[in-house]
């Protein structure tokens, strides 16, 4: 892969990473007074999610805290990072198109969830290479 394209694909990978990181440190009020917290999360879930009975707002919550930490965690270390790609991509298009059917169409084009998706979608297509770990452990396997 050209030094160019790894380049940038570590930066995708990198934003990627930072828009889960992000958004689950707002919701545990690790931004300080621009978080949301934790009970405006389970409430604007229960927003986006306006077909699905408010109950299982709290459960959905923490479910998609649970998976955004966890893939934003592997794409910053670039471990599994093709798994975690799209896993981010399948839970940003869940997101779009459940903002889709509760708000309409406008709130993830301005929120830019889908190029969010894309990009991840784009991003579990690219090779690993020297700038993931899955690329050093692969390097290391080939060695033994």
């Amino acid at each position: 892969m050209k030094k160019q394209q790894e380049i940038a694909a570590l930066l995708l990978r990198l934003a990627l990473a930072a828009g889960f990181l992000s958004a689950v440190a707002s919701r545990l009020g690790l931004w300080g007074s621009r978080s949301s917290g934790w009970k405006g999360f389970v409430e604007y879930t229960a927003q986006v999610n306006a077909f699905l009975p408010r109950s299982l707002a709290p459960g959905t919550a923490l479910v998609s805290t649970i998976l955004e930490s966890l893939l934003g965690t592997l794409l910053v270390m670039g471990l599994h990072t093709r798994l975690a790609a799209r896993g981010a991509a399948i839970l940003s298009l869940l997101f779009t198109i459940a903002m889709s059917l509760s708000n309409g169409i406008k709130d993830p084009l301005d929120y830019s969830v889908p190029a969010f998706s894309a990009g991840a979608f784009l991003l579990s297509t690219i090779p690993s290479d020297r700038w993931h770990m899955d690329g050093l452990l692969n390097r290391k396997k080939q060695m033994i």
